[in-house]
C-alpha cells in the first residue's frame, strides 16, 4: 500500500495503496460470522468516560501517547474483524465498500492504477500494512531504542487512523447483524466510540473520511452512556 504523493514519503512501500471513492452504483451485502470473546477483554476496561480517556495525560509525550493508542486500536480491530472474517469473503463482499455510496480501491503497481478488491483482501493487506508501520523502529521507535519520532510522524499516524476507520465502516455497514447475533455489538460500539473520540482529539482523520458512518457516529456519541455487554 504505497501512499499517494499527497501523503507521506516516509511510509514503507507496499504493494497496495487505498483510496475512498464515491460510487454511483449501489452495493449491498449481508453475511454471518462466529464469535470471538477475546474482544471483550479489550473493551471492558474502557467502560468509563471515553472523552477523558483519550486526553493526553500530564507529562506524557504526545507522540508516545498517540503511538500506544494506535497499537491498541490495531489490536482491537484485528480481533473485531476476526469475529466475522470467515464470512467476509470474495463471494459475500466482492468489493470493499461501506454502504451503497463508498467503495475503497487499491492502487496497484508502479503506475498506481486503482483496482477493485474484495473486502477481505483489502482488509488483510490494510492490517498487515499497519502492522509493518508499527513494527518499524524508524517510525515507531521503542523506549529501548535511542531514537526520536520522525518529523512526519503525525502524517504517518493520520494515514494509519484513516485506514483503520475503513474496517469499522465496512463491518458496521455489511456485518452489523452478525455482530449483533454474536452479542459483540456493545464491545464493537465501545471500541468504535473510543476510536472516534481519539481521532477527533488529535485531528487524525478529516470529517469527510468519516462520512460513511456519519449517522452511526452521531447516534453513538450523542450520549456519554455506554451499552453494556
Amino acid at each position: 500500500m504505497i501512499p499517494s504523493a499527497s501523503e507521506n514519503n516516509h511510509l514503507k512501500s507496499d504493494t497496495f495503496d487505498s483510496l475512498m471513492s464515491p460510487v454511483n452504483h449501489q452495493v449491498e451485502q449481508t453475511s454471518d460470522g462466529q464469535s470471538d470473546n477475546s474482544l471483550a477483554s479489550l473493551t471492558d476496561s474502557n467502560r468509563k468516560n471515553l472523552k477523558d480517556a483519550v486526553r493526553l495525560p500530564d507529562r506524557e509525550d504526545p507522540n508516545e501517547w498517540i503511538a500506544n493508542n494506535l497499537f491498541d486500536f490495531h489490536k482491537q480491530i484485528c480481533m473485531l474483524f476476526g469475529t466475522i472474517s470467515e464470512f467476509c469473503n470474495a463471494q459475500s463482499c466482492p468489493k470493499m465498500t461501506a454502504g451503497k455510496k463508498y467503495e475503497y480501491w487499491w492502487s496497484k503497481g508502479p503506475d498506481r492504477r486503482p483496482v477493485e478488491s474484495c473486502a477481505s483482501d483489502y482488509i488483510d493487506h490494510l492490517l498487515d500494512w499497519v502492522q509493518e508501520q508499527l513494527d518499524d523502529e524508524e517510525v515507531f521507535p521503542s523506549l529501548s531504542v535511542d531514537k526520536k519520532f520522525p518529523k512526519n510522524f503525525n502524517i504517518v499516524c493520520q494515514t494509519i487512523a484513516r485506514r483503520l476507520f475503513r474496517v469499522y465502516a465496512h463491518i458496521c455497514h455489511h456485518h452489523l447483524n452478525t455482530v449483533k447475533n454474536l452479542k459483540e455489538e456493545a464491545h464493537m460500539n465501545t471500541s468504535l466510540k473510543h476510536f472516534i473520540y481519539f481521532i477527533k482529539e488529535f485531528d487524525l482523520v478529516p470529517e469527510n473520511e468519516l462520512e460513511p458512518l456519519k449517522d452511526y457516529i452521531e447516534n453513538l456519541t450523542s450520549t456519554e452512556s455506554l451499552e453494556t455487554a
